[in-house]
């Protein structure tokens, strides 16, 4: 995994990847990357025509009732995000814009269930397109964050967890699964019924 210190602006961010080698050719595989989303946005920003953002907020956030999901790290208050770090990087990173969107944990929490329940789809139609490329929860690491949120239908829950500080060589990655699956674990045992003879 490749891990440079962040830039300033997204676009400099994704400056440091594009000469780098893709790791297979165009429909031979897929891979999770933080840098489609930067390319995804650059996309969204020329077809649109104005800031990808806002289209998130009209078409996503809003029939969500979402107030607590931002563009920017310029739109928030600095002191309200959490701090990330990164191994042997002393700088907290939380202060870096690259490109993502922010949300609180609850925000987190209603567009996975949103996107589990269908309420963010104007039809059936629109929700097997989504379905049938991407799975309704959300997985994070970049330097700094790491989070997991899933939605779990047995006990009708996302849980969530966030991560502030990261070392991508030795991905750590596991070991927040480890966590991730005991807390899920805990609250299954906790949701069962009980019967006593």
């Amino acid at each position: 995994m490749y891990w440079a210190a962040p830039k300033e602006t997204a676009d400099e961010n994704l400056a440091v990847f594009l000469d780098l080698l893709a790791n297979f050719k165009p429909d031979e595989d897929y891979e999770y990357s933080n840098t489609n989303y930067l390319l995804l946005g650059r996309i969204m920003n020329r077809v649109l025509g104005y800031n990808k953002f806002q289209y998130i907020q009209e078409e996503i956030l809003n029939p969500l009732h979402l107030k607590h999901t931002f563009g920017s790290i310029q739109d928030v208050n600095i002191e309200d995000v959490m701090s990330g770090y990164y191994v042997g990087y002393d700088k907290d990173l939380k202060k870096d814009n690259i490109g993502s969107i922010l949300a609180t944990a609850e925000d987190l929490s209603k567009s996975i269930r949103g996107l589990n329940d269908g309420s963010v789809f104007r039809d059936k139609k629109e929700q097997e397109i989504y379905s049938s490329i991407y799975r309704y929860e959300h997985t994070c690491l970049i330097p700094g964050c790491q989070t997991i949120t899933k939605y779990h239908k047995d006990i009708d829950a996302v849980v969530i967890q966030f991560t502030n500080t990261v070392n991508l060589d030795s991905y750590n990655w596991n070991i927040s699964e480890i966590i991730y699956n005991r807390i899920v674990k805990i609250l299954r045992r906790k949701n069962k019924p009980q019967h006593f003879v």
